[in-house]
């Protein structure tokens, strides 16, 4: 698997085909928009979807996890789907979770879905978090240096006569944001004027997650 980069402020992250990042020197995994127990709070509403999302993430997590083997992970918001979601986690849920965090530093920055997370979850909570030029946050501001999280970021992209829709990094080389890691999430459009009011035009580019590696395409030629 040829292994893709994404660079900002002039800090070089490894792409996962997961959509998560790995800072190599730091050894740092950064994740966003878990959404965990989306599925339970879609059941409460009476709109039922198969009770899998939380054990599905956090097997796609614990994958991601093993194949880099970070120092510290930091969640960058919406790690849970509301704010009662961390109480409805099943017990081997909630193993699994406590296993990944073992002998790591885990930050959970908190988001619109889960803005009082509690602290017993393991790790600690944050609004956000500094380490050298980056500034890792839940929603984005379009400041220089910032990865954040919160709009899911997709391209649809043509390829072999057909198009595809796939989630996707959103950088120009100053910031970044990340898609959702979530298996229940959807997504927004990268030709969504959201995106415009972060990079200022459509001239960043769209890493699209696709089946054997990520593959960079200019926003604009995305639709």
């Amino acid at each position: 698997m040829r292994v893709s980069r994404v660079t900002v402020s002039d800090v070089g992250f490894v792409a996962d085909l997961s959509g998560a990042l790995f800072w190599e020197e730091q050894r740092l995994l950064v994740v966003s928009d878990l959404h965990l127990e989306k599925g339970s709070s879609f059941a409460m509403r009476g709109v039922l979807l198969p009770p899998y999302d939380t054990f599905a993430t956090l097997g796609r997590l614990a994958a991601v996890i093993a194949r880099h083997d970070p120092r510290q992970v930091i969640a960058l918001g919406d790690s849970f789907h509301d704010r009662d979601a961390h109480a409805r986690l099943s017990d081997p849920d909630r193993e699994a979770l406590a296993a990944l965090q073992l002998r790591r530093d885990w930050i959970w920055i908190s988001g619109n879905h889960d803005p009082m997370l509690p602290r017993d979850l393991g790790g600690v909570v944050a609004t956000e978090v500094a380490i050298g030029p980056i500034v890792f946050r839940h929603e984005p501001t379009g400041a220089a240096g910032e990865i954040a999280g919160h709009l899911h970021p997709k391209a649809r992209v043509p390829t072999r006569g057909r198009a595809i829709e796939r989630r996707c990094f959103a950088s120009d080389g100053e910031r970044a944001v990340m898609p959702a890691f979530g298996a229940y999430t959807g997504g927004l459009s990268i030709r969504d004027a959201a995106f415009t009011r972060i990079f200022g035009s459509p001239g960043f580019m769209a890493h699209v997650l696709g089946d054997n590696r990520v593959h960079a395409f200019v926003a604009s030629r995305c639709y």
